[in-house]
């Protein structure tokens, strides 16, 4: 009986470790900042890659989608400021990944 116990947790753990690794290999990650009037964003996966032809939303505080495009080859993609206010940047991109990230007003 201890034995079959202790196989139980001893795979109990290699499903959490494996659940880890995989969790982390679907992120997507996506950063923004202001310059000049205009927000510049930067899509990459964990990897370093670029995400190429992910979709940006962005969305003002009541959540009103303000601006859709598409990042390009180098993952960025930018926009003049729509509105003084956080502002909240969605990055959807290939087989389901999506993060978001908010700018702040107080950054623009």
């Amino acid at each position: 009986m201890l034995r079959k116990s202790i196989l139980i947790v001893f795979l109990s753990c290699l499903a959490v470790i494996a659940s880890i690794g995989t969790a982390s290999a679907h992120k997507v990650n996506v950063f923004a900042y202001a310059e000049d009037g205009t927000i510049y964003t930067e899509s990459y996966f964990p990897d370093g890659k670029p995400v190429e032809g992910g979709t940006i939303e962005v969305y003002d505080q009541s959540k009103n989608k303000l601006i859709e495009g598409k990042t390009d080859k180098e993952g960025k993609f930018s926009f003049p400021i729509p509105k003084k206010e956080d502002l909240t940047i969605v990055i959807i991109a290939s087989m389901g990944h999506k993060n978001d990230y908010t700018i702040k007003q107080n950054e623009m």
